[in-house]
């Protein structure tokens, strides 16, 4: 019997995903949480085979955790399904441990292969990724500038670009302002830009927005 714990802030697409095991793997046990805390507390109760998680979740640092998990529990799978950009976040996630990054544009037959490959201890790897990992061995420097960004300077720019104040951006992250315009300033200084319109720019260019 299959233990699964979904890890994802919106009881919509829990559901969705809770349906697609159910039919798949009829005997299965789920488990739900809606951010890294209560994922955590899950985990530390029981054995679970396959954790399929979001990296967009208030208070959590998924790639940190997609970490933790790897380092405490190695024989449990980790699945990244979420809507972030692929080309920019999959990488990391890979390298963290993941046995897969699924968008959440793919549709059920990717997210069912994915599911399929991670159980078998395999990994999942798009074809748009395969080609974009196959580009980066061959280029000079690196495809994307984003990937010199850390894990939380990506989820401020995600923010930033969609709009949101460094005042919002304290809010959604749980970080003091000070805090929140240090990653700010990081950022532009990371990607030699100097205001929010070249960050727009850039980020329409490597197909983030």
């Amino acid at each position: 019997m299959k233990r699964f714990l979904l890890t994802d802030d919106h009881e919509v697409v829990r559901s969705g995903i809770a349906t697609v095991l159910k039919n798949d793997y009829p005997a299965c046990e789920i488990a739900e949480a809606t951010n890294e805390k209560d994922a955590w507390i899950a985990l530390k109760k029981e054995e679970f085979d396959l954790v399929i998680l979001d990296i967009h979740m208030p208070e959590s640092d998924a790639l940190t955790f997609t970490e933790k998990i790897k380092s405490f529990y190695p024989d449990t799978k980790v699945l990244i399904f979420s809507m972030g950009a692929e080309h920019i976040y999959a990488k990391r996630f890979l390298n963290a441990g993941a046995s897969g990054f699924v968008s959440k544009d793919s549709g059920l037959t990717e997210l069912r292969k994915a599911i399929t490959l991670s159980l078998q201890g395999k990994k999942y790897i798009s074809e748009s990724l395969a080609s974009l990992l196959v580009d980066s061995l061959h280029a000079k420097q690196k495809v994307n500038p984003f990937e010199n960004l850390s894990a939380r300077e990506l989820e401020v720019l995600a923010l930033l670009i969609k709009g949101n104040t460094v005042t919002g951006i304290s809010n959604s992250l749980n970080l003091s302002i000070s805090s929140a315009n240090t990653y700010k300033r990081r950022i532009f200084q990371k990607l030699n830009i100097s205001n929010l319109v070249d960050l727009i720019q850039l980020a329409n260019l490597h197909k983030m927005i």
